[in-house]
């Protein structure tokens, strides 16, 4: 993205780290299942870089699956605590491809994770039927035997994506739903703004 939308962004997740919201960089993503349904869920937001925001996950569970069957993907974060008092606060949507991150990354971030995180992208086999809460209980103490004294590798099938945006959307909230929205779209390198009615 252009430096200027880049800037915008990370402003923005600044000001919501400020203003006290606990899950900043909560986000809503939205995946398409092979049966045509879109799928959408929460997960954490760890960058935003110039080529896109950046999240981690197990490359096996549901929503990994349908982002290897089909990358276009959309996220949506609300930061309800900026903008004007009682006006609905910052909405943030974002579409595009996702792709896998290079291993390296990925073993950089997962470095950074605490251990129990470790050990449970390890012990979960996540999306897959558990049968009770004791089968977990004890994969979880098989990986903290396995890896005992050591630091936790990255398991394989854990990393991160980056979703290349090709549509930027900011939703200001305003008195009277007054609202501001403005959007980016990219045409190959280009990316052009417009402002669209609330």
């Amino acid at each position: 993205m252009n430096p200027e939308l880049l800037q915008l962004l990370c402003g923005l997740m600044e000001q919501a780290r400020a203003s006290g919201d606990p899950e900043a960089t909560a986000m809503t993503l939205a995946t398409v299942g092979s049966d045509g349904r879109p799928h959408a869920r929460v997960v954490l937001l760890k960058s935003i870089e110039t080529d896109g925001p950046q999240f981690y996950t197990n490359y096996h569970s549901a929503k990994g699956e349908e982002i290897r069957a089909h990358a276009e993907v959309a996220l949506c974060l609300h930061w309800k605590h900026l903008g004007e008092v009682r006006a609905g606060g910052v909405q943030v949507r974002i579409e595009g491809r996702a792709s896998r991150l290079h291993d390296d990354e990925s073993d950089a971030y997962f470095a950074t994770r605490p251990r129990g995180s470790q050990i449970g992208a390890w012990a979960s086999l996540q999306s897959q039927t558990l049968p009770d809460r004791s089968t977990f209980d004890a994969r979880v103490a098989e990986y903290e035997q396995r890896f005992a004294d050591q630091d936790v590798p990255r398991p394989p099938h854990w990393g991160g994506y980056r979703v290349l945006a090709d549509m930027i959307e900011v939703w200001r909230g305003r008195e009277f739903r007054l609202h501001e929205r403005r959007r980016w779209e990219r045409f190959a390198d280009v990316w052009r703004e417009r402002l669209l009615y609330p």
